[in-house]
């Protein structure tokens, strides 16, 4: 399978982890796993109110052995995702905390002219070929989303909660 290496994506400064961003209320633009009820309900007990949305420049890149996805640069490219509208303050700490190290939350702009936060995967090698959320429904969800039900107390736990 060939690779290619993500591009650096143009972002604002101000990224990082939701704890090093602005208190105010955010709208988090999830493209892969956390677009499925069946894994919010697992991690934060719950399933947030969400919009259909898409940002402009980027894809969800199928990552080497990995069942999820990484959000890189792709001129021309659409990645299509849900914004996640209603975020506790605790459960974007049980995502953050959720989140593979590697990925940076950055502010990333939406199709609607609005913009949201995401979780990017910055460099590394990514799979030419797009993630498929269908097959990762029919394949991998209810697996997954078992494994973040038996890991979410310790994210709580991780988070202060």
């Amino acid at each position: 399978m060939r690779h290619v290496t993500a591009q650096t994506a143009p972002v604002p400064a101000t990224s990082g982890r939701r704890d090093r961003l602005s208190p105010d209320a955010a709208l988090l633009f999830a493209y892969g796993t956390l677009q499925f009820d069946d894994v919010l309900e697992a991690l934060i007990g719950r399933i947030p109110r969400r919009v259909s949305a898409c940002v402009p420049g980027w894809r969800a890149a199928s990552l080497e052995g990995r069942v999820y996805p990484g959000l890189v640069a792709a001129p021309g490219s659409v990645a299509p995702g849900v914004l996640l509208t209603d975020l506790s303050r605790r459960e974007w700490v049980i995502l953050d905390a959720f989140e593979d190290d590697r990925y940076d939350l950055r502010e990333v702009s939406l199709t609607s002219g609005g913009h949201g936060l995401a979780y990017v995967w910055p460099a590394g090698e990514v799979r030419e070929e797009d993630w498929d959320a269908e097959q990762f429904r029919a394949h991998h969800l209810e697996e997954y989303a078992a494994r973040c039900a038996r890991i979410a107390p310790g994210l709580a736990a991780e988070a202060g909660q």
